[in-house]
This record gives structure tokens, C-alpha cells and sequence, in this order.
């Protein structure tokens, strides 16, 4: 099959928006994307959007409100999509299928969320319907969820503690030279490591500094077969990519720790492209929760099961290691508004691959992964990406 291209984007910056709602966030990057790929409204054949919801707010048929919000785009034929914190990349697929089967030569790809204007406790559960209610609701929250993977981490092989803060400290880090990121500072690996009353305890191993921010944004994309990309003023080729699911329960898989769903999509993306680990070049990977991270260090073979810390240590995925993993900020830095995640992460990697990542810019990069999961590693998408010429 073809393989299509990035060819625009754009992206709000990630926080405490004052736009008021969904829609208006959309209408934000939705023409904005695709002026920036040098394209007319017109030429959009596909809309595609992702927004997760489920309560944060009582408009739904949010593929409608592309159109709503900018009315040039009402007439073309768009599709929600809602796969919990993959969301985005469920969007981005989705329109990546139909371009590939022949329905269009162009598509517009939206994820967005407006998170920070619901309640804490009510944030608090509409996060945990990311897992499986009948019988993990007893973690009391999404966090909790992953507090017990951690705390399985400890039991079998070592205290996780130190790896999450070492993650957490590298991705503040790295948030600090991003514009869109929702928090800019360089928390360092003390504070990160250390409980106190400004980064508390959240539940069992994590600290506040382990945790993602709950954050409003939009990011939208253009994706292009390559008769249109041709002709694009810069365009980033998806070389491979792949989706994997695993039980919902916890409890129902062999190994919770192994994140076979992770690692099946993260293996079948690099063989679409035809490319190894050693070939990529940066990772754009989900730490919703820092634990999160270091589990798909294993997961995706940069460390034996258990040895997640020695990556670490040996500063393997730092800005300036063998391959640096969330120069962005991550999840962790950046925020996590649901809908939009996969759709950033996407959008942070075509910058690298172009030479427009500013501060945050890596020395001529040619080939990036992009991972990111929904729930515990249940809906599992992993995308390779290399530039062109």
C-alpha cells in the first residue's frame, strides 16, 4: 500500500485554555493545519476527530463540530472516533485507512479535549472509566491503577521509585524548551524523588511528579497520499505502523508487567517499516504515569524485564543519548487533554524530522517512533516516521 504523509499541522498550547469549550478548541486548528500544509479547505476530502469525553462535556457529536466551528468544513464528510488516552491515534488511523482505501487524496485529522473546567472528583471518574470498572474501580482512581503495577514492579524485581523520578526529571527537563508544553520547568531529579508537601504522595508509589497533567488543548494534522505530498513544501513519510489490543481486566492477562499489547504494536510497526530499534533516531512515548514509561522500556526491548533503571542511568533516552525518548516534555510535561494526545505526539515527531522543533530540535534526525496506548496498554497504536529526501 501507499504510504501517506504529514503534511501540515498545528497545536495549541497545552494547559488551562480559555477557550471555552471543544469546539472552539478544534475551530482553533482545524483551518490552521491546513493553511500550514499550503492547502485550500476544498481539497479536504476526510475529517476524522478525536475526543475522548465521556463526561467532561454534554456536546458530543464532536465529528460535527469541525464543521460548527468553522463552517467551510460542515459539508465534508467527518467521523468521531473515542479510544480512551489513544484516542488521537485512533483518529489519525482511521483517516490513514480511508486515504489508503482509495476515499480521498486528503485528510484532516483533529484531537482535542477540554479537561480543566470539570471538578477534580468528577475528572477523577471519568479517568477511571479508562479501566475496567468491575474490577479495578477498587484502585479508586486511573493513578491507582498504575500505583498497583508499580507495586508489582517492586515485589518482583526492584523499587521502582528511583526509574519513575529519573523519568519524571527528564521529561520536565525536556518540557522546558517546549512552547506548547503546559508546565515549563526543570523540576529536577531531587524534588521528583522526594515526597513533600508541594510533590505529595497521589496513591501508593506515585508522587504528584509521577502523574500526567490534566490539561485542556487541540492538535490537528494533515495526512496525504504522496501525489499530494509531492507537491507540499515539506512532508514527513509514515513508513510503518501498527495497532495491538490486550484485555481490558488486568487480571485476565499472563503478565501484567510484560505490556504485550504495547510491545506487539511497537514490533509490528518497526517491521511495517522495515526498520530496527538501533535504525530510529527519537520516541514520542506515553507516560501517563512515569511507571508507564519505564514498563515500555521493556516493553519495547531498549531494557531487559527489570532493568528499565540501567537505561537510566547510562542516560540512553536523555536528549542527548542513543535515542531520546519525549523530547516534547511528554505526557508528564506537556499534558495529557485526552483526545489530542496521539495527535501531538505525532505533531512533535514530524517537527524533529523537519528541522522545525526549535528549542526543542534534535541534530538532523531521520527516523522517529510515536507510541501511544489507551488505558492500562489495552488499545495499543505505534507509528514509524521518516523524512523524505
Amino acid at each position: 500500500m501507499t504510504a501517506p504523509h504529514i503534511i501540515g499541522w498545528a497545536h495549541t498550547r497545552f494547559g488551562k485554555s480559555e477557550s471555552p469549550d471543544v469546539e472552539s478548541l478544534i475551530a482553533e486548528v482545524s483551518l490552521a493545519a491546513i493553511q500550514d500544509a499550503g492547502l485550500d479547505d476544498a481539497d479536504v476530502d476526510i475529517v476524522t476527530v478525536g475526543v475522548f469525553n465521556n463526561g467532561f462535556s454534554r456536546q458530543g457529536f464532536e465529528g460535527a463540530l469541525v464543521g460548527a466551528g468553522q463552517p467551510r468544513l460542515a459539508l465534508v464528510p467527518s467521523t468521531h472516533v473515542e479510544n480512551a488516552c489513544a484516542t488521537g491515534s485512533s483518529a489519525l488511523y482511521t483517516a490513514l485507512d480511508s486515504l489508503q482505501a482509495g476515499r480521498g487524496r486528503v485528510a484532516l485529522v483533529v484531537g482535542a479535549e477540554k479537561m480543566t473546567a470539570t471538578a477534580n472528583d468528577a475528572v477523577n471518574d471519568i479517568l477511571l472509566s479508562g479501566s475496567h470498572r468491575a474490577t479495578e474501580e477498587q484502585a479508586g482512581s486511573f493513578a491507582g491503577v498504575f500505583a498497583g503495577l508499580a507495586d508489582q514492579y517492586a515485589d518482583r524485581y526492584d523499587d521502582p521509585r528511583d526509574a519513575m523520578a529519573r523519568i519524571a526529571a527528564k521529561n520536565h527537563r525536556n518540557g522546558v524548551d517546549n512552547p506548547y508544553a503546559h508546565l515549563r520547568r526543570d523540576l529536577g531529579y531531587e524534588f521528583c524523588s522526594t515526597e513533600s508537601s508541594k510533590n505529595p504522595a497521589v496513591v501508593g508509589r506515585l508522587r504528584r511528579t509521577d502523574c500526567s497533567l490534566v490539561s485542556d488543548g487541540a492538535a490537528a494534522m494533515i495526512v496525504a497520499l504522496p501525489e499530494v505530498a509531492s507537491a507540499a513544501r515539506r512532508s514527513v513519510r509514515i513508513i510503518g505502523r501498527a495497532h495491538a489490543n490486550d484485555h481490558l481486566a488486568i487480571a485476565r492477562r499472563a503478565d501484567a508487567l510484560a505490556f504485550d499489547g504495547a510491545a506487539r504494536a511497537f514490533r509490528g510497526a518497526l517491521l511495517d517499516a522495515g526498520v530496527t530499534l538501533d535504525d530510529l533516531d527519537l520516541l514520542e512515548t506515553h507516560d501517563c504515569f512515569t511507571i508507564a514509561e519505564l514498563l515500555q522500556y521493556e516493553a519495547f526491548g531498549l531494557a531487559a524485564p527489570g532493568k528499565g533503571a540501567e537505561v537510566l542511568a547510562e542516560g540512553r533516552t536523555e536528549r542527548d543519548g542513543i535515542l531520546p525518548v519525549n523530547r516534547s516534555g511528554g505526557l508528564k510535561a506537556k499534558g495529557h487533554p485526552l483526545g489530542a494526545t496521539g495527535v501531538s505526539q505525532h505533531v512533535m515527531a514530524a517537527m524533529q524530522l523537519v528541522g522545525e522543533a526549535g528549542d526543542m530540535q534534535l541534530p538532523s534526525p531521520q527516523r522517529a517512533a510515536v507510541f501511544n496506548m489507551g488505558g492500562a496498554a489495552v488499545a495499543n497504536y505505534a507509528t514509524v516516521l521518516e523524512t523524505v529526501g
